[in-house]
């Protein structure tokens, strides 16, 4: 006792935090620090922004670049709803798209253009051949190093974001941010020499070199790089979603994808370098068309398998009282979870009696402000209080006091209406956002639960697993009541009343035969599909 109580005296006698003389070493934090990991990815694509941008305008001019700048900017909103259309069953986070989009544009961009003239100088001088140099560096050169510069941001995010990288469709998207990244900066470059050629020749508009460029680049192909890069993408995605214990296929796979990547793109450079034009829209026509449209089936039935995977892996967590029985099917729906969102902000914008029938409530009329407890008078808008006796007065006297009262009751509520309003609309924003939420995590969690039943899941399952159904606990009582909802305007559900009581026949049988409703239906669902 005497030595517990001494240890008690000295701990007692320590300084505050805020006082300590000694601070304990961290010896290797820096390295694993998420804000120094953050600074230095965004200094480094800053470092290869202004390089990038710089090289460009120095080979363009200073017209060309703003010129190209404008025109290569049109088709990268499209690009980047596209994918982000594939991806709505589990949206990746913006911040895995954003840093694919800008290693594309800058990091991936600068390696090419330095590799790419490095490499054309070199044949350039071995060969004596200025022409067939540029030929060649576009064929045989390009394909490599563009490709393998774009696959070092899906590697990268593959890597160090491994929970959100989980399939096919992961895979596509980050390599079609990554490609469209790339294209704007190459547009960039292609449209600002063509800009800088017309300019030189004196041409302008649809016969100009800037023109045709723009029609050969973003109109009539502003897919191509997306497409090479994305047999990129969809190699790593086949790898996210194999085995841990297949080494060789998790390593063979993406290597393949680049190959592929690599041939696509040589064909297609080559195609326009050495056999002319006809030879370009040959390929266009007979590769690049069946192509585009056998990696988008590939992806629609990959995200289709994502919703499939929801309706088999979540039924059991209903079973065991995480989720309603309705939550899996209106999960596994894309136009369920829209009316989920939809009903959840509608919902949450009212007052907080009201139903979903009717969301002002059960007093709402056609007459009545919601919240205001007044109702729209005849004439100039005037508005009376509910219930207020009408005094008999002159027309003059009558019109003139009508104004009156309406300006003294219209000025004053006004801004609180207002507020209101603002408050109920930030009300829905939240509320669909919350609905958001937990159908991303649901779907998180039907993933984690069929990569458990493949064994590609991790040893930290279980941790994971609690983690992702405290967070669908957290919301459930703003997302639980709009998924049944939707369920129910999807057609999803199917009523199934009670079954009718047998008629008994004469003599009735002994009372205790026929227990009451409550306890012979006492686990009657009416959310629950009939047997089949």
């Amino acid at each position: 006792m005497l030595e517990e109580q001494r240890v008690g005296e000295i701990l007692a006698a320590v300084p505050e935090r805020r006082h300590w003389r000694y601070r304990p070493r961290r010896v290797g934090m820096v390295w694993r620090s998420r804000t120094f990991r953050v600074a230095a990815v965004c200094t480094v694509l800053a470092v290869c922004a202004l390089a990038i941008l710089a090289l460009v305008r120095d080979q363009t001019g200073t017209e060309g670049f703003l010129v190209g700048l404008g025109l290569a900017v049109l088709p990268v909103p499209l690009l980047m709803a596209a994918f982000r259309w594939l991806d709505r069953v589990d949206p990746a986070p913006w911040r895995n798209l954003l840093f694919a989009l800008a290693w594309g544009a800058f990091a991936a961009a600068l390696i090419a253009i330095l590799a790419n003239s490095f490499a054309t100088r070199w044949i350039a001088t071995t060969t004596a051949d200025p022409t067939n140099a540029d030929n060649l560096g576009a064929t045989v050169i390009a394909p490599v190093v563009e490709e393998s510069a774009k696959a070092v941001a899906i590697l990268l995010v593959f890597l160090f974001r491994r929970r959100e990288f989980s399939g096919i469709v992961d895979g596509v998207v980050i390599a079609g941010f990554t490609a469209s990244g790339f294209a704007f900066t190459e547009n960039i470059l292609y449209l600002g020499n063509a800009f800088g050629e017309d300019q030189q020749a004196g041409a302008s508009g649809v016969a100009s070199m800037t023109a045709a460029t723009f029609f050969v680049r973003a109109v009539m192909s502003p897919f191509a790089h997306p497409l090479f890069t994305i047999l990129t993408g969809t190699g790593f995605g086949l790898a996210a979603a194999s085995a841990r214990n297949r080494r060789f296929r998790r390593i063979a796979l993406p290597l393949l994808g680049l190959v592929l990547a690599m041939g696509m793109h040589a064909l297609w450079n080559g195609s326009a370098s050495f056999f002319g034009p006809l030879a370009f829209y040959a390929v266009y026509a007979v590769f690049m068309v069946p192509l585009f449209g056998v990696l988008t089936w590939l992806v629609i039935w990959a995200r289709r398998r994502e919703l499939r995977a929801l309706a088999a892996e979540l039924p059991g967590y209903a079973a065991a009282g995480w989720l309603t029985p309705a939550e899996p099917l209106a999960l596994a729906s894309m136009r369920a979870r829209g009316l989920a969102r939809d009903a959840a902000r509608r919902h949450h914008s009212f007052d907080a009696g009201a139903g979903w029938g009717n969301p002002y409530g059960p007093g709402h009329s056609p007459g009545h402000a919601p919240g205001t407890g007044a109702v729209h008078g005849p004439g100039h808008g005037a508005v009376a209080p509910v219930g207020a006796p009408v005094q008999a007065l002159p027309p003059v006297q009558a019109v003139a006091q009508a104004q009156a009262v309406a300006q003294a009751q219209a000025v004053a509520p006004r801004k609180e209406r207002r507020k209101a309003q603002a408050q109920a609309k930030a009300r829905g924003k939240a509320a669909a956002r919350t609905v958001a939420e937990y159908e991303s995590f649901a779907m998180s969690l039907a993933s984690l639960r069929r990569q458990a039943r493949l064994g590609t899941a991790g040893p930290d399952f279980a941790a994971r697993e609690l983690e992702l159904l405290h967070h669908l606990w957290q919301r459930r009582d703003v997302a639980a009541p709009a998924l049944a909802y939707a369920a129910q305007a999807a057609g999803l559900l199917r009523p199934y009343p009670f079954p009718p009581a047998p008629v008994p026949y004469w003599p009735a049988p002994a009372p205790a035969a026929f227990p009451p409703p409550h306890q012979a239906y006492g686990s009657y669902n009416p959310y629950r599909l009939p047997p089949r």
